[in-house]
Protein backbone atom coordinates (compact mmCIF):
# COMPACT_ATOMS: atom_id res chain seq x y z
CA UNK A 1 0.00 0.00 0.00
CA UNK A 2 1.27 3.40 -1.11
CA UNK A 3 3.13 5.34 2.16
CA UNK A 4 1.40 8.34 3.44
CA UNK A 5 3.84 11.05 5.04
CA UNK A 6 2.90 11.76 8.78
CA UNK A 7 4.45 14.08 11.38
CA UNK A 8 4.73 13.17 15.14
CA UNK A 9 2.03 15.05 16.26
CA UNK A 10 -0.42 13.90 13.28
CA UNK A 11 0.46 10.12 13.61
CA UNK A 12 0.44 9.60 17.00
CA UNK A 13 -3.16 8.55 17.49
CA UNK A 14 -1.91 5.53 14.81
CA UNK A 15 0.99 4.68 16.89
CA UNK A 16 -0.44 1.53 18.80
CA UNK A 17 -1.34 -0.04 15.07
CA UNK A 18 1.79 1.19 13.38
CA UNK A 19 5.30 -0.14 14.29
CA UNK A 20 8.67 0.53 12.83
CA UNK A 21 10.31 -1.79 10.34
CA UNK A 22 12.95 0.00 8.30
CA UNK A 23 14.89 2.85 7.95
CA UNK A 24 13.96 5.13 4.80
CA UNK A 25 16.78 5.88 3.61
CA UNK A 26 18.21 2.01 3.51
CA UNK A 27 14.86 0.93 1.55
CA UNK A 28 15.85 4.01 -0.87
CA UNK A 29 19.37 2.89 -1.36
CA UNK A 30 18.25 -0.65 -2.26
CA UNK A 31 15.00 -0.21 -3.55
CA UNK A 32 13.51 -3.06 -1.94
CA UNK A 33 13.79 -5.01 1.38
CA UNK A 34 12.28 -8.18 3.25
CA UNK A 35 11.54 -7.50 6.66
CA UNK A 36 9.95 -9.61 9.03
CA UNK A 37 7.74 -9.10 11.91
CA UNK A 38 5.22 -10.34 13.88
CA UNK A 39 5.85 -13.79 12.38
CA UNK A 40 4.66 -12.03 8.59
CA UNK A 41 7.16 -11.64 5.63
CA UNK A 42 6.91 -8.67 4.23
CA UNK A 43 8.32 -7.19 1.04
CA UNK A 44 9.24 -3.21 0.97
CA UNK A 45 9.23 -1.49 -2.70
CA UNK A 46 10.58 2.52 -3.01
CA UNK A 47 9.40 3.45 -6.95
CA UNK A 48 8.83 6.86 -7.64
CA UNK A 49 8.98 8.41 -3.99
CA UNK A 50 6.50 5.96 -2.74
CA UNK A 51 6.62 3.35 -0.67
CA UNK A 52 4.86 0.41 -0.90
CA UNK A 53 4.89 -2.97 1.63
CA UNK A 54 2.54 -5.99 1.11
CA UNK A 55 3.26 -10.24 1.63
CA UNK A 56 6.35 -11.21 0.17
CA UNK A 57 4.90 -14.52 -0.31
CA UNK A 58 3.02 -14.27 -3.82
CA UNK A 59 -0.80 -15.57 -3.04
CA UNK A 60 0.00 -18.07 -5.69
CA UNK A 61 2.36 -20.36 -5.00
CA UNK A 62 4.28 -18.34 -1.99
CA UNK A 63 7.40 -17.31 -4.18
CA UNK A 64 9.03 -14.32 -2.68
CA UNK A 65 7.62 -11.07 -4.22
CA UNK A 66 10.85 -9.52 -3.71
CA UNK A 67 12.37 -11.24 -6.43
CA UNK A 68 9.58 -9.76 -8.96
CA UNK A 69 9.67 -6.67 -11.42
CA UNK A 70 8.44 -3.18 -10.69
CA UNK A 71 6.60 -1.79 -13.52
CA UNK A 72 4.40 1.65 -14.51
CA UNK A 73 1.41 1.16 -16.10
CA UNK A 74 0.16 4.34 -18.53
CA UNK A 75 -1.85 5.97 -15.53
CA UNK A 76 1.44 5.76 -13.61
CA UNK A 77 0.09 2.83 -11.11
CA UNK A 78 2.99 0.41 -9.88
CA UNK A 79 2.59 -3.05 -11.12
CA UNK A 80 4.67 -5.75 -9.32
CA UNK A 81 5.45 -8.84 -11.25
CA UNK A 82 5.36 -11.87 -9.89
CA UNK A 83 8.54 -13.97 -12.10
CA UNK A 84 7.65 -17.43 -11.34
CA UNK A 85 4.00 -17.56 -12.89
CA UNK A 86 3.42 -13.93 -14.64
CA UNK A 87 0.86 -12.97 -12.27
CA UNK A 88 0.59 -9.17 -11.49
CA UNK A 89 -0.43 -6.97 -9.16
CA UNK A 90 -1.48 -3.23 -8.88
CA UNK A 91 0.17 -2.00 -5.99
CA UNK A 92 -1.68 1.14 -5.89
CA UNK A 93 -5.19 -0.10 -6.07
CA UNK A 94 -4.63 -3.66 -4.72
CA UNK A 95 -6.13 -5.59 -7.57
CA UNK A 96 -5.11 -8.85 -8.88
CA UNK A 97 -4.30 -7.81 -12.84
CA UNK A 98 -2.72 -11.59 -14.06
CA UNK A 99 -3.71 -14.07 -11.59
CA UNK A 100 -6.69 -14.80 -8.81
CA UNK A 101 -5.75 -14.46 -5.24
CA UNK A 102 -5.62 -11.19 -3.97
CA UNK A 103 -2.13 -10.06 -2.53
CA UNK A 104 -1.96 -8.76 1.27
CA UNK A 105 -1.13 -5.36 0.89
CA UNK A 106 0.01 -2.97 4.62
CA UNK A 107 -0.78 0.70 5.05
CA UNK A 108 2.36 2.30 5.53
CA UNK A 109 3.28 5.46 6.82
CA UNK A 110 6.97 7.28 6.81
CA UNK A 111 7.64 9.45 9.52
CA UNK A 112 10.94 11.10 10.95
CA UNK A 113 12.86 8.90 8.52
CA UNK A 114 11.27 5.59 9.16
CA UNK A 115 8.81 3.46 7.48
CA UNK A 116 5.96 1.81 9.46
CA UNK A 117 3.33 -0.55 9.00
CA UNK A 118 0.01 -1.30 10.21
CA UNK A 119 0.30 -5.34 10.70
CA UNK A 120 -3.47 -5.30 12.26
CA UNK A 121 -5.42 -8.33 10.19
CA UNK A 122 -8.93 -7.38 9.58
CA UNK A 123 -11.34 -8.81 11.41
CA UNK A 124 -12.03 -12.16 11.15
CA UNK A 125 -15.64 -12.19 9.63
CA UNK A 126 -14.01 -9.38 7.08
CA UNK A 127 -11.90 -12.34 5.92
CA UNK A 128 -13.90 -14.90 6.39
CA UNK A 129 -16.27 -13.34 3.96
CA UNK A 130 -13.39 -11.82 1.98
CA UNK A 131 -12.61 -15.93 1.37
CA UNK A 132 -16.16 -17.02 0.48
CA UNK A 133 -15.96 -14.31 -1.91
CA UNK A 134 -12.90 -15.23 -3.36
CA UNK A 135 -13.98 -18.73 -3.26
CA UNK A 136 -16.87 -17.70 -5.85
CA UNK A 137 -14.29 -16.37 -8.37
CA UNK A 138 -12.34 -18.98 -8.15
CA UNK A 139 -15.15 -21.74 -9.84
CA UNK A 140 -15.69 -19.86 -13.24
CA UNK A 141 -12.30 -21.26 -13.87
CA UNK A 142 -12.44 -24.12 -11.96
CA UNK A 143 -9.23 -23.26 -9.84
CA UNK A 144 -8.80 -26.06 -7.79
CA UNK A 145 -5.69 -24.85 -5.92
CA UNK A 146 -7.26 -21.94 -5.32
CA UNK A 147 -10.53 -23.08 -4.02
CA UNK A 148 -8.12 -25.36 -1.53
CA UNK A 149 -6.46 -22.14 -0.54
CA UNK A 150 -9.90 -19.77 0.31
CA UNK A 151 -11.45 -22.67 2.45
CA UNK A 152 -8.03 -22.83 3.98
CA UNK A 153 -8.57 -18.91 4.45
CA UNK A 154 -12.05 -19.10 6.25
CA UNK A 155 -10.82 -21.83 8.61
CA UNK A 156 -7.56 -19.78 9.74
CA UNK A 157 -10.64 -16.93 9.92
CA UNK A 158 -12.26 -19.05 12.23
CA UNK A 159 -15.45 -19.85 9.93
CA UNK A 160 -16.63 -23.60 9.65
CA UNK A 161 -15.21 -24.56 6.71
CA UNK A 162 -18.62 -26.62 5.78
CA UNK A 163 -19.78 -22.93 5.16
CA UNK A 164 -17.64 -23.26 1.58
CA UNK A 165 -20.28 -25.79 0.62
CA UNK A 166 -23.30 -24.58 1.82
CA UNK A 167 -22.21 -21.59 0.02
CA UNK A 168 -20.88 -23.84 -3.38
CA UNK A 169 -24.47 -25.01 -3.35
CA UNK A 170 -26.35 -21.53 -3.44
CA UNK A 171 -23.90 -20.35 -6.59
CA UNK A 172 -24.58 -23.67 -8.03
CA UNK A 173 -27.80 -25.87 -7.97
CA UNK A 174 -29.79 -23.23 -10.45
CA UNK A 175 -26.63 -24.10 -12.50
CA UNK A 176 -27.31 -27.76 -13.02
CA UNK A 177 -29.69 -27.63 -16.12
CA UNK A 178 -31.04 -31.15 -15.18
CA UNK A 179 -30.77 -31.21 -11.53
CA UNK A 180 -28.67 -33.40 -9.41
CA UNK A 181 -25.26 -34.77 -10.16
CA UNK A 182 -22.57 -36.52 -8.81
CA UNK A 183 -21.34 -33.45 -7.35
CA UNK A 184 -23.85 -33.43 -5.30
CA UNK A 185 -24.70 -36.89 -4.62
CA UNK A 186 -20.39 -38.06 -4.10
CA UNK A 187 -20.36 -34.82 -1.90
CA UNK A 188 -21.94 -36.39 0.84
CA UNK A 189 -19.86 -39.47 0.76
CA UNK A 190 -16.83 -37.55 0.77
CA UNK A 191 -18.40 -35.19 3.96
CA UNK A 192 -18.95 -38.87 5.16
CA UNK A 193 -15.58 -40.13 4.77
CA UNK A 194 -13.95 -36.93 6.13
CA UNK A 195 -16.36 -37.12 9.61
CA UNK A 196 -15.12 -40.66 10.01
CA UNK A 197 -11.05 -40.38 9.42
CA UNK A 198 -10.18 -36.42 9.05
CA UNK A 199 -10.34 -35.94 13.27
CA UNK A 200 -8.05 -33.17 13.49
CA UNK A 201 -5.87 -33.70 10.51
CA UNK A 202 -6.02 -30.56 8.62
CA UNK A 203 -5.00 -31.80 5.71
CA UNK A 204 -7.52 -35.00 5.60
CA UNK A 205 -10.58 -32.52 6.61
CA UNK A 206 -9.79 -29.82 3.36
CA UNK A 207 -8.97 -32.63 0.49
CA UNK A 208 -12.58 -33.79 0.69
CA UNK A 209 -14.01 -30.59 1.13
CA UNK A 210 -11.91 -29.43 -2.12
CA UNK A 211 -12.85 -32.79 -3.96
CA UNK A 212 -16.35 -31.85 -3.61
CA UNK A 213 -16.32 -27.98 -4.55
CA UNK A 214 -13.99 -28.79 -7.42
CA UNK A 215 -16.86 -31.31 -8.64
CA UNK A 216 -19.55 -28.88 -8.26
CA UNK A 217 -17.61 -26.13 -10.38
CA UNK A 218 -16.56 -29.01 -13.01
CA UNK A 219 -20.62 -29.43 -13.21
CA UNK A 220 -21.44 -25.73 -13.33
CA UNK A 221 -18.53 -24.92 -15.48
CA UNK A 222 -19.62 -22.06 -17.55
CA UNK A 223 -23.34 -22.88 -17.15
CA UNK A 224 -25.66 -20.34 -17.15
CA UNK A 225 -28.24 -19.88 -14.43
CA UNK A 226 -31.39 -21.76 -14.83
CA UNK A 227 -33.46 -20.92 -12.55
CA UNK A 228 -36.25 -22.57 -11.18
CA UNK A 229 -39.93 -21.97 -11.50
CA UNK A 230 -41.49 -19.97 -9.09
CA UNK A 231 -44.68 -20.23 -6.90
CA UNK A 232 -45.39 -21.99 -3.71
CA UNK A 233 -48.03 -24.11 -3.25
CA UNK A 234 -50.18 -25.66 -0.13
CA UNK A 235 -47.91 -29.00 0.02
CA UNK A 236 -49.95 -32.40 -1.24
CA UNK A 237 -47.44 -35.49 -1.08
CA UNK A 238 -49.63 -37.17 -3.62
CA UNK A 239 -49.57 -33.63 -6.09
CA UNK A 240 -46.34 -33.54 -5.29
CA UNK A 241 -45.47 -37.26 -6.82
CA UNK A 242 -48.07 -36.68 -9.96
CA UNK A 243 -46.56 -33.33 -10.58
CA UNK A 244 -43.00 -35.71 -11.32
CA UNK A 245 -44.69 -38.25 -13.06
CA UNK A 246 -46.10 -35.55 -15.63
CA UNK A 247 -42.72 -33.98 -15.91
CA UNK A 248 -44.30 -30.95 -14.56
CA UNK A 249 -41.62 -29.18 -12.84
CA UNK A 250 -43.72 -25.88 -12.41
CA UNK A 251 -46.25 -27.80 -10.12
CA UNK A 252 -43.39 -29.75 -8.95
CA UNK A 253 -41.25 -27.00 -7.24
CA UNK A 254 -44.30 -24.98 -6.11
CA UNK A 255 -44.70 -27.90 -3.92
CA UNK A 256 -41.48 -28.94 -2.58
CA UNK A 257 -41.39 -25.33 -1.74
CA UNK A 258 -45.07 -25.33 0.02
CA UNK A 259 -43.39 -28.54 1.70
CA UNK A 260 -40.78 -26.54 3.37
CA UNK A 261 -43.36 -23.22 3.96
CA UNK A 262 -44.73 -25.51 5.82
CA UNK A 263 -41.79 -26.63 7.84
CA UNK A 264 -41.51 -29.89 7.10
CA UNK A 265 -38.02 -31.00 6.38
CA UNK A 266 -36.45 -33.56 4.09
CA UNK A 267 -36.79 -36.68 6.31
CA UNK A 268 -40.53 -36.18 6.01
CA UNK A 269 -40.62 -35.70 2.29
CA UNK A 270 -38.46 -38.10 1.90
CA UNK A 271 -40.84 -41.39 1.30
CA UNK A 272 -42.52 -39.45 -1.38
CA UNK A 273 -39.42 -38.27 -3.30
CA UNK A 274 -38.23 -42.04 -3.13
CA UNK A 275 -41.70 -43.16 -4.23
CA UNK A 276 -41.53 -40.88 -7.62
CA UNK A 277 -37.80 -42.10 -7.97
CA UNK A 278 -38.67 -45.87 -7.59
CA UNK A 279 -41.97 -45.19 -9.60
CA UNK A 280 -39.95 -45.97 -12.91
CA UNK A 281 -36.44 -47.63 -13.50
CA UNK A 282 -35.49 -43.88 -13.15
CA UNK A 283 -31.77 -43.06 -14.93
CA UNK A 284 -30.28 -46.16 -14.28
CA UNK A 285 -30.82 -46.03 -10.51
CA UNK A 286 -29.65 -42.44 -9.97
CA UNK A 287 -32.95 -40.99 -9.11
CA UNK A 288 -32.74 -43.51 -5.95
CA UNK A 289 -29.33 -42.70 -4.99
CA UNK A 290 -30.12 -39.28 -5.48
CA UNK A 291 -32.82 -39.09 -3.23
CA UNK A 292 -30.81 -41.23 -0.50
CA UNK A 293 -27.70 -39.26 -1.07
CA UNK A 294 -29.62 -35.79 -0.66
CA UNK A 295 -30.43 -36.30 2.90
CA UNK A 296 -27.00 -37.52 3.81
CA UNK A 297 -25.93 -33.95 2.08
CA UNK A 298 -28.59 -32.00 4.09
CA UNK A 299 -27.86 -34.05 7.27
CA UNK A 300 -24.16 -33.23 6.86
CA UNK A 301 -24.46 -29.49 5.87
CA UNK A 302 -27.64 -28.92 7.76
CA UNK A 303 -31.12 -27.36 6.97
CA UNK A 304 -30.13 -24.26 5.31
CA UNK A 305 -29.13 -26.42 2.01
CA UNK A 306 -32.40 -28.02 1.96
CA UNK A 307 -34.14 -25.86 -0.78
CA UNK A 308 -31.39 -25.66 -3.10
CA UNK A 309 -30.77 -29.31 -2.79
CA UNK A 310 -34.20 -30.04 -3.42
CA UNK A 311 -35.22 -28.40 -6.00
CA UNK A 312 -32.23 -29.86 -7.61
CA UNK A 313 -33.50 -33.46 -6.80
CA UNK A 314 -36.66 -32.38 -8.04
CA UNK A 315 -35.30 -31.22 -11.59
CA UNK A 316 -33.39 -34.46 -11.85
CA UNK A 317 -36.15 -36.94 -10.80
CA UNK A 318 -38.25 -34.59 -13.48
CA UNK A 319 -35.70 -35.14 -16.66
CA UNK A 320 -34.87 -38.69 -15.96
CA UNK A 321 -34.72 -41.67 -18.20
CA UNK A 322 -37.53 -44.28 -17.51
CA UNK A 323 -35.96 -46.91 -18.80
CA UNK A 324 -38.65 -49.86 -17.60
CA UNK A 325 -40.60 -48.57 -20.60
CA UNK A 326 -37.58 -49.43 -23.71
CA UNK A 327 -38.43 -53.05 -24.46
CA UNK A 328 -34.89 -54.35 -23.10
CA UNK A 329 -36.86 -53.91 -19.33
CA UNK A 330 -40.48 -54.10 -20.68
CA UNK A 331 -41.51 -57.07 -18.28
CA UNK A 332 -40.75 -54.68 -15.23
CA UNK A 333 -44.44 -53.40 -15.59
CA UNK A 334 -45.95 -57.14 -15.90
CA UNK A 335 -43.94 -58.14 -12.95
CA UNK A 336 -44.38 -55.17 -10.44
CA UNK A 337 -48.17 -55.88 -11.28
CA UNK A 338 -48.37 -60.06 -10.01
CA UNK A 339 -46.07 -58.98 -6.96
CA UNK A 340 -48.81 -58.61 -4.34
CA UNK A 341 -50.42 -62.29 -5.30
CA UNK A 342 -46.67 -63.81 -4.95
CA UNK A 343 -45.94 -62.44 -2.00
CA UNK A 344 -49.58 -63.51 -0.53
CA UNK A 345 -49.14 -66.75 -1.39
CA UNK A 346 -45.56 -67.44 -0.12
CA UNK A 347 -45.42 -70.99 -1.44
CA UNK A 348 -40.72 -70.56 -1.92
CA UNK A 349 -39.80 -71.57 1.62
CA UNK A 350 -35.89 -71.63 0.42
CA UNK A 351 -34.05 -68.86 1.12
CA UNK A 352 -32.80 -67.36 -2.12
CA UNK A 353 -29.42 -66.75 -2.88
CA UNK A 354 -26.72 -65.20 -5.34
CA UNK A 355 -27.00 -68.19 -7.43
CA UNK A 356 -30.51 -67.56 -8.19
CA UNK A 357 -29.94 -65.07 -10.45
CA UNK A 358 -26.25 -64.97 -11.70
CA UNK A 359 -26.39 -65.20 -15.53
CA UNK A 360 -29.94 -64.62 -15.66
CA UNK A 361 -31.13 -62.80 -18.47
CA UNK A 362 -33.73 -59.66 -17.31
CA UNK A 363 -36.96 -61.29 -18.10
CA UNK A 364 -35.86 -64.51 -16.09
CA UNK A 365 -34.33 -62.51 -13.12
CA UNK A 366 -37.79 -60.31 -12.73
CA UNK A 367 -39.78 -63.63 -12.57
CA UNK A 368 -37.40 -64.80 -10.47
CA UNK A 369 -38.16 -62.53 -7.93
CA UNK A 370 -41.60 -63.46 -8.03
CA UNK A 371 -40.28 -67.14 -6.15
CA UNK A 372 -39.32 -64.86 -3.49
CA UNK A 373 -41.65 -62.23 -2.99
CA UNK A 374 -42.84 -63.00 0.14
CA UNK A 375 -39.22 -62.87 1.78
CA UNK A 376 -38.00 -58.89 0.57
CA UNK A 377 -35.16 -58.86 2.79
CA UNK A 378 -33.68 -62.22 1.53
CA UNK A 379 -34.36 -61.34 -1.96
CA UNK A 380 -32.57 -58.53 -1.60
CA UNK A 381 -29.32 -59.83 0.07
CA UNK A 382 -29.29 -62.26 -2.55
CA UNK A 383 -29.78 -59.78 -5.42
CA UNK A 384 -26.91 -57.56 -4.02
CA UNK A 385 -24.90 -60.78 -4.18
CA UNK A 386 -25.38 -61.04 -7.82
CA UNK A 387 -24.96 -57.21 -8.30
CA UNK A 388 -21.18 -58.33 -6.32
CA UNK A 389 -20.68 -61.14 -8.62
CA UNK A 390 -21.60 -58.81 -11.81
CA UNK A 391 -18.60 -56.43 -10.95
CA UNK A 392 -16.14 -59.19 -9.58
CA UNK A 393 -17.01 -60.75 -13.11
CA UNK A 394 -17.29 -57.87 -15.47
CA UNK A 395 -15.41 -58.14 -18.73
CA UNK A 396 -12.98 -55.81 -19.73
CA UNK A 397 -12.77 -57.11 -23.36
CA UNK A 398 -16.41 -55.50 -23.33
CA UNK A 399 -15.24 -52.41 -22.65
CA UNK A 400 -11.97 -52.67 -25.13
CA UNK A 401 -14.66 -53.21 -27.97
CA UNK A 402 -14.61 -50.60 -30.82
CA UNK A 403 -16.80 -52.21 -33.06
CA UNK A 404 -19.98 -53.18 -30.99
CA UNK A 405 -23.16 -51.13 -31.36
CA UNK A 406 -24.05 -48.53 -29.04
CA UNK A 407 -26.40 -50.13 -27.25
CA UNK A 408 -23.33 -52.56 -25.94
CA UNK A 409 -21.42 -49.52 -24.47
CA UNK A 410 -20.84 -51.02 -21.82
CA UNK A 411 -18.15 -50.24 -18.85
CA UNK A 412 -17.08 -50.36 -14.97
CA UNK A 413 -18.98 -47.41 -14.28
CA UNK A 414 -22.54 -49.00 -15.36
CA UNK A 415 -22.12 -52.24 -13.38
CA UNK A 416 -20.84 -50.37 -10.15
CA UNK A 417 -24.07 -48.82 -10.10
CA UNK A 418 -25.96 -52.52 -8.95
CA UNK A 419 -24.22 -51.59 -5.73
CA UNK A 420 -24.81 -48.24 -5.22
CA UNK A 421 -28.85 -48.73 -5.81
CA UNK A 422 -28.95 -51.36 -3.98
CA UNK A 423 -27.49 -49.66 -0.81
CA UNK A 424 -30.03 -46.58 -1.52
CA UNK A 425 -32.78 -49.64 -1.72
CA UNK A 426 -32.07 -50.53 1.68
CA UNK A 427 -32.28 -47.51 2.98
CA UNK A 428 -34.99 -46.08 1.15
CA UNK A 429 -37.34 -49.01 1.12
CA UNK A 430 -36.55 -49.82 5.01
CA UNK A 431 -38.24 -46.55 5.69
CA UNK A 432 -40.79 -46.49 3.39
CA UNK A 433 -41.47 -50.35 3.46
CA UNK A 434 -44.58 -50.30 0.64
CA UNK A 435 -41.80 -49.41 -2.29
CA UNK A 436 -39.76 -52.95 -1.22
CA UNK A 437 -41.54 -54.82 -4.78
CA UNK A 438 -39.93 -51.71 -6.88
CA UNK A 439 -36.50 -51.48 -5.54
CA UNK A 440 -36.29 -54.82 -5.81
CA UNK A 441 -37.29 -55.24 -8.93
CA UNK A 442 -35.26 -53.07 -10.73
CA UNK A 443 -32.17 -54.45 -8.63
CA UNK A 444 -33.08 -57.95 -10.84
CA UNK A 445 -33.03 -55.25 -13.93
CA UNK A 446 -29.62 -54.48 -13.09
CA UNK A 447 -28.49 -58.21 -12.35
CA UNK A 448 -30.02 -59.08 -15.07
CA UNK A 449 -28.80 -56.28 -17.91
CA UNK A 450 -25.21 -56.86 -16.65
CA UNK A 451 -25.58 -60.47 -16.87
CA UNK A 452 -24.67 -60.45 -20.64
CA UNK A 453 -21.38 -58.75 -20.06
CA UNK A 454 -19.58 -60.89 -17.46
CA UNK A 455 -16.64 -63.61 -18.27
CA UNK A 456 -18.00 -66.25 -15.75
CA UNK A 457 -14.48 -68.28 -16.41
CA UNK A 458 -12.64 -65.16 -14.74
CA UNK A 459 -9.74 -66.21 -12.23
CA UNK A 460 -11.20 -64.00 -9.20
CA UNK A 461 -8.67 -65.45 -6.48
CA UNK A 462 -6.48 -61.96 -6.90
CA UNK A 463 -9.05 -59.84 -5.82
CA UNK A 464 -10.01 -61.92 -2.89
CA UNK A 465 -10.52 -60.32 0.40
CA UNK A 466 -9.11 -62.02 3.60
CA UNK A 467 -9.49 -59.10 6.18
CA UNK A 468 -12.38 -56.78 5.18
CA UNK A 469 -11.35 -54.66 8.46
CA UNK A 470 -8.07 -53.95 6.53
CA UNK A 471 -9.14 -53.75 3.30
CA UNK A 472 -11.65 -51.06 4.14
CA UNK A 473 -9.27 -49.02 6.38
CA UNK A 474 -6.27 -49.25 3.71
CA UNK A 475 -9.01 -48.35 1.15
CA UNK A 476 -10.64 -45.41 2.85
CA UNK A 477 -6.79 -43.78 3.43
CA UNK A 478 -6.38 -43.99 -0.34
CA UNK A 479 -9.59 -42.78 -1.74
CA UNK A 480 -7.89 -39.29 0.09
CA UNK A 481 -5.45 -39.10 -3.02
CA UNK A 482 -7.07 -41.19 -5.43
CA UNK A 483 -5.00 -39.67 -8.12
CA UNK A 484 -8.19 -39.89 -10.66
CA UNK A 485 -8.43 -36.70 -13.39
CA UNK A 486 -12.41 -37.26 -13.91
CA UNK A 487 -14.21 -36.22 -11.15
CA UNK A 488 -17.14 -39.16 -12.31
CA UNK A 489 -14.37 -41.85 -11.79
CA UNK A 490 -13.26 -40.66 -8.65
CA UNK A 491 -17.10 -40.40 -7.51
CA UNK A 492 -17.97 -43.80 -8.58
CA UNK A 493 -14.57 -45.23 -7.13
CA UNK A 494 -16.05 -43.52 -3.57
CA UNK A 495 -19.65 -44.32 -3.61
CA UNK A 496 -19.03 -47.33 -4.63
CA UNK A 497 -16.73 -48.63 -1.99
CA UNK A 498 -19.23 -46.27 0.33
CA UNK A 499 -22.24 -48.46 -0.50
CA UNK A 500 -20.30 -52.09 -0.47
CA UNK A 501 -18.68 -51.16 3.00
CA UNK A 502 -22.55 -50.41 4.25
CA UNK A 503 -23.80 -53.05 2.89
CA UNK A 504 -20.97 -55.45 4.00
CA UNK A 505 -21.30 -54.02 8.08
CA UNK A 506 -25.14 -54.64 8.02
CA UNK A 507 -24.96 -57.97 7.18
CA UNK A 508 -21.60 -59.53 6.79
CA UNK A 509 -22.52 -62.86 7.43
CA UNK A 510 -24.60 -62.67 4.23
CA UNK A 511 -23.68 -65.18 1.26
CA UNK A 512 -22.46 -62.66 -1.45
CA UNK A 513 -20.74 -60.23 0.98
CA UNK A 514 -17.61 -62.08 -0.08
CA UNK A 515 -18.02 -61.49 -4.07
CA UNK A 516 -18.87 -57.26 -2.62
CA UNK A 517 -15.68 -57.09 -1.52
CA UNK A 518 -13.68 -58.82 -4.17
CA UNK A 519 -15.58 -56.84 -6.86
CA UNK A 520 -15.03 -53.32 -5.34
CA UNK A 521 -11.27 -53.94 -4.91
CA UNK A 522 -11.09 -55.42 -8.73
CA UNK A 523 -12.82 -52.37 -9.65
CA UNK A 524 -10.49 -50.18 -7.45
CA UNK A 525 -7.60 -51.47 -8.47
CA UNK A 526 -8.07 -51.72 -12.54
CA UNK A 527 -7.62 -48.91 -14.82
CA UNK A 528 -11.23 -47.50 -16.39
CA UNK A 529 -10.86 -46.48 -20.02
CA UNK A 530 -12.76 -43.11 -21.06
CA UNK A 531 -12.04 -42.52 -24.08
CA UNK A 532 -13.32 -44.49 -27.05
CA UNK A 533 -11.93 -43.12 -30.48
CA UNK A 534 -12.10 -45.49 -32.41
CA UNK A 535 -15.84 -46.95 -31.17
CA UNK A 536 -17.30 -43.49 -31.41
CA UNK A 537 -15.92 -42.89 -34.92
CA UNK A 538 -17.14 -46.35 -36.12
CA UNK A 539 -20.68 -45.71 -34.58
CA UNK A 540 -20.94 -42.52 -35.84
CA UNK A 541 -20.24 -43.77 -39.33
CA UNK A 542 -22.68 -46.55 -39.13
CA UNK A 543 -25.51 -44.12 -37.80
CA UNK A 544 -25.24 -41.74 -40.30
CA UNK A 545 -25.28 -44.51 -42.84
CA UNK A 546 -28.17 -45.51 -41.64
CA UNK A 547 -29.86 -42.05 -41.73
CA UNK A 548 -31.32 -42.24 -45.64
Amino acid sequence: MRSKEASPATDAAAQDSYVPVADLARLRERGRLVVKQGGKQIALFHNDGDVYACNNRCPHEGYPLSEGVLTQDGAGACLLTCNWHNWKFDLDSGETLVGGDRLRRYPVRVTEGKVWLDLSDPPAAERAEAALKALAESFPDHEVDRMAREIARLTRAGRDPLDALRAAIGWTHDRLEFGTTHAYAAGADWLTLRASRAGSDPVLSLAPLVEVAGHMAWDTLRRPPYPYPQGVATYDPEALAAAIEAEDEAAACAQARGALAEGLSYRELEGTLAGAALSHYANFGHSAIYTLKTGQAIDHLGPGVTEPLLLALVRAQIYATREDLIPEFKDYARVLRAWPEAAGSNKNEQTPTPADFIGLGVRAALERCLDFAGDPLGLYGALLGAAGWNLLHFDRAVEARNDAPVSDNVGWLDFTHGITFANAVRHLCTRTPALWPQGLLQMACFAGRNAAYVDKDLDTSPWRVEDPAVFFEATAARLFDHGQFEYIVAAHQLKTFMAAREEVLAAPAAPGCGDVLAGVRRFLETPVKRRFGLRTARQSLDFVARED
